[in-house]
């Protein structure tokens, strides 16, 4: 247990060690609800001892954490799975590690030294920033806590970290391995490669019957045929009791009459706009326009090209100063208006195009009403179709028969596995809310009633199963031909790895080099250069830039081609350091990430040193029994 607990410790002691006290309680919350009623310890290190209130209220306090970190409440057979409690654990013992420690050092905090940390805890300082007293007592009366209680935590905490303080202050990561860090980054590299098809082994002869046996035999899971379902479902929306044979011509005629705005399309006008200075100038070129001067020589004069001058094509509602909205709509196409007072100063405006408003006849969007009035009603009666079926089928009905009942349509998928999947390989498609149908088809069973899964907003999925095909293991008649393009596959593969095996021996020996062989094999040799450490390159993959720097310059090797199944042999031919390495390099978040990563490190270590000394027991049914209130 105590090597365990070491484990998960980990990375918890230099992030955990001060977490007991909640600094924030308005986030976490406190459980009152623990004292008084569990006794006996949960962890004892030396002379100190963990509570079962501690337990409980230290679990509670991260079952919250990771509830708003998924943004979902967090069950606690979730947590479970997740570990919480043997973190939790951990992470107490390694306070009570802490706890023994100062004890026995004699460690303490002066009632000034804890009147401060409180007076600086921003969950009880008001709206000036400084402490308040009523903020403090309302904060503790809502998470449950006495003041005695917090002032007891804040010590704990306190003294904790003094201790941690002496050990990880000031810890910073060496200019040594800074730069190591920088040459390890920045540094990259030059690869000559084959790319080693399967080609090169290939055509593969079929396998004899011997060899299919076995093959089958040896991977008859693989070939099971899963259970298959035959569901039958009844979907309930709106466009499921649509009928719009029941609207009449005069309802279609009366709502395109009481809508026709949505079926008119609003007159739109292109408009150019010439703004001046002053509206005597504007008069001016108003006046010219009057002598003879055309609307070109006037943008001309005013310094613009008619590019300048395109203020583009509107609706009215949509010209966002309303002088030149009025203006620009009450002119003749090519016409030029009067001066006018726009946002921005006096302007001569000339429309170029007008599209007059139209609208759409009803006989054109007569169809389209028709069906959007039988969709409102049959929105409005849905839920009496909804509760019409469920009586029916309370009544005795079956699934079929209150459907026929309801004009309501049955569709039947006779055979789907729990993956969607249809006998034959195909995923069954179309199906509403399959992954709820599915999930929901194979946690029923045959002809019972399930509750209906909802469709949409407003819809509903009532569904049962029909019959169950068991799992059962397939003959090889039945899969024989999967079976053989497995083996050739698996063949292949393994003959192109021997193949490949041989030349990269060959090469690291020194017998043949890259070009030599990829002259004998027919094959181009390419050359990859600037490959970076980590990098996803197009042509070796993560796994094969991995590999690249997993060998020293001059070494070769070989990776999984990212496509088509080959091989790459390759040879680091060119090592290049990176320029300006060393620790300067190496960014401000990085320095402390490493030197945070050093006295976490070394705080693990003191930990785990103390836990040896002083002895860590845990009484898991306690533990249990903690949990289970």
């Amino acid at each position: 247990m105590l090597e365990a607990l070491r484990k998960a410790a980990g990375t918890w002691v230099a992030k955990g060690l001060l977490l007991l006290l909640v600094v924030s309680f308005a986030i976490w919350g406190v459980s009152g609800q623990l004292h008084g009623n569990m006794g006996g310890s949960v962890v004892t290190v030396g002379d100190t001892e963990v509570s079962v209130a501690d337990y409980r209220l230290a679990y509670d306090r991260q079952l919250s954490v990771l509830s708003q970190r998924y943004g979902q409440r967090i069950t606690r057979e979730q947590a479970q799975a997740m570990g919480l409690d043997g973190q939790v654990l951990a992470q107490l013992a390694a306070g009570a590690t802490l706890d023994e420690q100062a004890r026995k050092l004699g460690l303490g905090v002066s009632k000034d030294r804890l009147a401060s940390l409180t007076a600086d805890d921003p969950a009880f300082q008001g709206t000036d920033g400084k402490f308040d007293r009523r903020t403090f007592e309302y904060v503790l009366r809502q998470v449950g806590m006495s003041p005695d209680e917090y002032f007891l935590n804040r010590q704990q905490v306190a003294v904790r970290q003094q201790i941690v303080e002496a050990v990880a202050d000031g810890i910073k990561a060496p200019d040594a391995f800074l730069r190591a860090v920088s040459l390890y980054q920045g540094e990259d590299r030059t690869a000559e490669y084959l790319v080693l098809q399967r080609s090169l082994v290939e055509p593969i002869d079929a396998p004899d019957a011997a060899a299919t046996e076995k093959w089958f035999e040896e991977h008859k899971a693989t070939y099971a045929a899963p259970e298959y379902r035959k569901i039958a479902y009844v979907k309930l929306e709106p466009a499921d009791i649509a009928d719009p044979s029941s609207v009449g011509d005069e309802q279609v005629a009366e709502e395109y009459e009481k809508n026709k705005v949505r079926y008119t399309t609003p007159e739109t006008r292109t408009i150019e706009q010439v703004v001046f200075p002053t509206v005597e100038a504007a008069q001016a070129a108003r006046n010219s326009l009057l002598g003879g001067a055309t609307f070109e020589e006037i943008v001309a004069g005013a310094g613009k090209t008619m590019t300048d001058v395109q203020l583009g094509t509107f609706q009215k509602k949509d010209v966002a100063d309303a002088a030149v909205a009025e203006a620009a709509f009450a002119l003749a196409s090519q016409a030029v208006s009067d001066v006018v007072q726009g946002a921005f100063g006096p302007v001569l405006l000339r429309v170029t195009d007008i599209k007059p408003e139209t609208a759409q006849p009803l006989a054109e969007v007569k169809d389209e009403i028709r069906n959007k009035l039988a969709m409102v009603e049959a929105g409005r009666v849905l839920m009496d179709v909804h509760d019409s079926y469920e009586d029916a089928r309370a009544g005795g009905e079956s699934m079929r028969e209150a459907a026929e009942r309801l004009k309501l349509k049955v569709v039947t998928i006779d055979a789907v596995d729990r993956a969607g999947q249809q006998p034959d390989g195909t995923v069954v498609t179309g199906l509403p809310q399959s992954a709820d149908l599915i999930r929901g088809a194979f946690e029923s069973d045959v002809g019972v009633e399930n509750p209906a899964l909802t469709v949409g907003s407003s819809g509903y999925l009532f569904y049962e199963v029909e019959s169950v095909t068991p799992a059962r293991d397939r003959t090889l008649d039945e899969v024989r031909d999967r079976v053989v393009a497995d083996w050739t596959d698996n063949e292949a593969s393994s003959r192109l790895a021997a193949k490949a095996g041989e030349l990269e021996k060959r090469l690291k020996d020194g017998t043949a080099t890259l070009d030599q062989m990829a002259t004998e094999l027919s094959l181009d040799k390419q050359v990859k250069r600037g490959l970076k450490r980590g990098a996803d390159d197009g042509d070796f993959g993560p796994g094969g830039v991995q590999a690249v720097f997993g060998v020293a310059e001059n070494g070769s090797g070989l990776a999984a081609s990212p496509d088509n199944g080959a091989q790459i042999l390759f040879k680091v031919t060119e090592v290049f350091e990176p320029a300006g390495a060393g620790p300067d390099a190496i960014s401000e978040d990085q320095r402390k990430a490493f030197s945070q990563g050093l006295a976490d490190d070394l705080l693990d270590e003191m930990v785990a040193r103390l836990q040896t000394d002083f002895g860590v027991e845990v009484n898991q049914g306690v533990a249990s029994r903690a949990l289970s209130f």
